[in-house]
């Protein structure tokens, strides 16, 4: 009998999510929103690369996104 290492790796990781992927599936749901949410952040940091002001930072996102 031959393993796979990628196919064990695959069926670890759906085994460790599989409640995430059957609420896909009852209730529609996914986290598509809270990742829109992170790349907008994401985006913004990167603009903002090397800001000193850390406060002024949160006070923009919270500003803009909220």
């Amino acid at each position: 009998m031959i393993r796979f290492k990628s196919f064990q790796t695959v069926a670890n990781r759906i085994s460790i999510n599989y409640r995430s992927i059957l609420n896909y599936f009852i209730n529609r749901s996914t986290n598509a929103s809270a990742e829109s949410f992170n790349a907008k952040i994401k985006a913004f940091r990167a603009q903002f690369r090397g800001v000193k002001n850390v406060e002024f930072l949160f006070y923009r996102l919270t500003t803009i996104f909220a």
